[in-house]
């Protein structure tokens, strides 16, 4: 039986911003702070041109049913329409980022984000585990936070090891 002393809720967008901040707390450049009282999620950046990938690729703001969270890049600016150079530019120097592949398939350009194998834990009281934490991986946090995009896709890298039992 569960000890209901020990069991706290987060809302949603405490959620969000804890998502924001597993995806950028190993890169020395990127400081993710949540301000309760505005609702504001605030990422101070250094390097504007990290800064300005960083806006590009997050909404400016989430809403989670009555309530609006606003997301602000410190410093921002940009004007590159290129995603998957937006990729590159805002996990330049993070640790978490394994490589980016990008080609053609089929005259469709395909391009893959792909991160380090590791499995993230974060504090994350939604009630899925009974402690409190949320265990993923890195892919699986991108996809939540930049949402699905064409043409884009987040992987976890794999060495040649685990790829043996596939082949024939």
């Amino acid at each position: 039986m569960l000890n209901n002393e020990r069991i706290k809720l987060s809302t949603p967008w405490v959620i969000f911003y804890r998502q924001i901040q597993a995806l950028f707390k190993k890169d020395p450049a990127v400081k993710v702070v949540y301000d309760q009282v505005d609702n504001v999620i605030r990422i101070y950046v250094e390097g504007g041109t990290k800064a300005e990938a960083i806006e590009k690729l997050l909404p400016s703001e989430k809403t989670f049913g009555n309530v609006t969270v606003k997301i602000v890049v410190i410093p921002s600016n940009l004007d590159e329409n290129n995603k998957i150079s937006l990729f590159e530019k805002a996990f330049d120097g993070n640790p978490i980022l394994s490589t980016i592949v990008s080609g053609e398939l089929f005259g469709n350009s395909v391009n893959y984000v792909l991160f380090k194998k590791e499995v993230v834990q974060f504090y994350n009281d939604d009630l899925s585990d009974a402690h409190g934490v949320c265990s993923t991986l890195y892919q699986e946090i991108a996809k939540e936070v930049f949402g699905e995009d064409k043409g884009v896709f987040f992987c976890t890298e794999v060495d040649g090891s685990d790829l043996e039992e596939f082949e024939e």
